[in-house]
């Protein structure tokens, strides 16, 4: 098979796969939201649940709504109002660094060059993606827990890291897919490829995932010799 018929037959292959993501979980129209938030948000988002980043994020921004305010903010306050968001001592000092850095160098803006942001305090590339992603509507591929997990299991890549992740992941994921594929494969992460006992029998992509094809395996075969033992 020749380069352009390679390419042909692997674009088929993720547009079938997200075909069938999308089917079981729907996705709304995409809204860029602002940069600023994003980043802040993503930053209070490290190892934290998403349900407690919520509150945290929206308290935070109920008091300091722009980097301004952020930057000249009570440090002691900041802390309480993060603290669902969990390591609240280490956020609340990252955020408003970054807040700060934002309105001395950045003209209260947030830089749209992933270089100068992975600079920034508490940034680290997979939350300037997201910012890319989500406050620029640029395409990036943010690689969360959710994205290295299931890009391994269905043998996209074959990674360590998140940040070897990404990086294969731009060499084999088609470029117009790298906008929706964060969101997308982490709440097909959430709700099917669970980290511990993922849904494989409910999976539509269980005939093409290893993974799901092993566990199905194992399943029948575990009830197979139940059967036989009864």
């Amino acid at each position: 098979m020749n380069k352009q018929g390679a390419k042909n037959q692997e674009e088929q292959y993720f547009s079938e796969v997200i075909k069938r993501i999308k089917k079981i979980i729907p996705q709304g129209k995409f809204k860029r939201r602002n940069p600023y938030r994003v980043l802040i948000s993503t930053i209070l988002s490290q190892r934290s649940k998403d349900e407690n980043t919520a509150i945290a994020a929206e308290q935070l921004f109920n008091v300091y709504k722009t980097p301004e305010e952020l930057a000249v903010g009570n440090l002691n306050k900041i802390e309480k109002l993060i603290v669902p968001a969990g390591l609240y001592r280490a956020k609340a000092k990252n955020i408003r660094n970054v807040a700060n850095i934002l309105v001395e160098k950045y003209d209260s803006k947030v830089p749209r060059d992933i270089d100068e942001m992975v600079k920034l305090p508490g940034v680290g590339r997979k939350t300037a993606n997201c910012v890319l992603v989500y406050g620029f509507n640029e395409p990036a591929i943010p690689v969360d827990t959710h994205v290295h997990r299931i890009s391994n299991r269905l043998g996209w890549v074959d990674t360590k890291t998140p940040e070897q992740t990404e990086t294969e992941l731009t060499q084999v994921l088609p470029k117009k897919y790298w906008i929706e594929i964060n969101e997308l494969l982490v709440r097909f992460g959430q709700e099917v490829c669970r980290p511990v006992a993922p849904h494989c029998t409910l999976c539509p992509l269980n005939d093409i995932c290893p993974v799901g094809l092993a566990n199905i395996k194992n399943i029948k075969n575990t009830k197979k010799h139940k059967k036989i033992g009864s």
